[in-house]
């Protein structure tokens, strides 16, 4: 499967739905957004493809019971805190914002993900952790340049688009 990853839009719509024509293109096939959307505009964007999608809140999301109504009406997988991507052969993703250090640390010790995807700091980061993959997408806000990603969770390969 194909996930595009995307984080810390902070409400800049025009550059989120070029990001999500990037990610298309790219050939994803669900979206993960790790929070600090910044407006139920950009939220609503998410839907927009028909892609299967899964959001968190971010710290900046101060409307989150309003993100999660609009999630809801959407179709879109939203938490507070942390969303789960089942991966269709038995592993899993997990998505969080990324600014509870505690949280992150305990997803990616749990041993129950492959894949934990975070956003917050901005900037882009694969690294890993055992045999968990942590993967920051970047921002779509406040760095340079703008980025996002790509896994194919089939190949294990990461493809970063700069936008």
């Amino acid at each position: 499967m194909k996930i595009g990853i995307l984080s810390d839009s902070h409400g800049q719509l025009k550059r989120l739905k070029s990001a999500l024509e990037a990610l298309q293109a790219a050939g994803a096939e669900a979206l993960v957004h790790c929070g600090d959307h910044g407006s139920v505009e950009c939220l609503a964007a998410l839907a927009a493809p028909g892609l299967p999608c899964y959001t968190v809140a971010g710290n900046m999301d101060r409307s989150a019971e309003v993100l999660a109504d609009a999630a809801k009406a959407s179709g879109v997988c939203f938490d507070r805190r942390v969303v789960i991507v089942p991966l269709g052969d038995g592993r899993t993703l997990a998505a969080a914002h990324g600014n509870d250090a505690a949280l992150l640390r305990q997803l990616v010790s749990s041993g129950r993900h492959a894949y934990v995807c975070c956003g917050h700091a901005h900037k882009f980061s694969d690294q890993r952790a055992g045999p968990v993959r942590v993967i920051n997408p970047g921002a779509l806000y406040h760095c340079r340049p703008y980025t996002v990603a790509v896994l194919d969770t089939a190949t294990d390969e990461l493809h970063v688009l700069t936008l």
